[in-house]
């Protein structure tokens, strides 16, 4: 729980950062490396923009799923009984609330990474979506590695 707790806290204050303080939004894309940039972009669905809700009813669907989903995590995480298996589900906890924080702080998730190299934009994104990502691999490969039966059923 201290990981979910540190992603949190980690990509709140880089999202203050770049939204509020540095208000990235008025600069446009700022170029940082041949392959990375930063550019505001507001995602008001879920992974790659799926779902996509305009009006208030859906951003508070999407909140609530995701608090709800969060709270499945968190009793799966107090049954866990692997050390890496543990690591990914604060991993995916803490990415997860952050962005659903967003909906309610800013009406939609703010991602502003933009990884692009020879003409190829992959999509625009931000240190909790790259915490689910991480979080989301550990979970495969303990699933995968060490057997279903140590990742966090309790047998």
């Amino acid at each position: 729980m201290v990981l979910a707790v540190l992603v949190f806290i980690v990509d709140r204050g880089n999202k203050y950062w770049f939204v509020d303080i540095w208000g990235l939004g008025a600069r446009g894309r700022v170029e940082l490396t041949w392959f990375l940039d930063l550019v505001l972009v507001w995602n008001r669905g879920i992974s790659y923009g799926l779902l996509a809700q305009e009006g208030e009813t859906g951003r508070y669907l999407l909140f609530g799923f995701a608090i709800v989903v969060c709270v499945i995590l968190v009793f799966w995480l107090a049954r866990a009984q692997e050390l890496v298996f543990g690591l990914g589900l604060g991993l995916i906890i803490g990415g997860a609330v952050s962005n659903a924080v967003d909906r309610l702080v800013y009406g939609a998730v703010a991602d502003f990474f933009s990884l692009h190299a020879y003409g190829f934009y992959w999509y625009v994104f931000n240190l909790a979506d790259v915490a689910i990502v991480v979080g989301v691999v550990l979970l495969l490969y303990v699933s995968f590695v060490t057997g279903h039966k140590t990742a966090g059923n309790g047998q």
